[in-house]
């Protein structure tokens, strides 16, 4: 498992898994495919959002789009593993990769009918170390109702 950040270098690899991931969101999320057969992206990498790619014995296999806030607070704006690689917990070891890398309170959203992912979340938080989270619906301006999960994650961080 190699975690490389996204640059203009490898944008449009990030960009190709983002219609994956959004064409498995689409039941929920009620999208579709522009005319061209894209999906729009709803986090766009660059400012405060910084993108990361999962490889797998060389093979892209996910990415994450996390929102730097103020004050050491992060989102996990996105998150996407292909679907051929979710096993051997390569999700949650990518997750806690990127937690590792950036000290601070984290945020994670998950859309309504979104249960697999907040399964997901609940069990990759909890096997975090020792750390503690909470857990509420939440109204988010751009989703509506969510689930929402928040810890604060104290690691030593590693070179992004």
């Amino acid at each position: 498992m190699q975690i490389i950040p996204v640059t203009e270098n490898n944008l449009p690899i990030y960009h190709n898994l983002a219609q994956c991931y959004e064409a498995e969101f689409s039941p929920l999320t009620g999208k579709k495919p522009d005319a061209s057969g894209l999906f729009a992206l709803d986090t766009l990498i660059g400012g405060n959002i910084l993108g990361y790619l999962l490889y797998i014995d060389d093979t892209p296999a996910g990415l994450a789009a996390i929102a730097r806030k103020e004050n050491a607070s992060f989102e996990v704006c996105e998150f996407y593993v292909v679907p051929v690689f979710r096993k051997n917990e390569a999700g949650m070891r990518f997750a806690h990769a990127i937690w590792e890398r950036h000290n601070g309170t984290w945020e994670i959203k998950q859309i309504s009918g979104a249960d697999y992912a907040t399964a997901f979340w609940r069990k990759t938080i909890e096997r975090f170390g020792d750390t503690p989270f909470c857990e509420e619906r939440y109204d988010d301006h751009y989703w509506g109702t969510v689930t929402r999960q928040t810890f604060t994650a104290r690691c030593q961080p590693t070179a992004p």
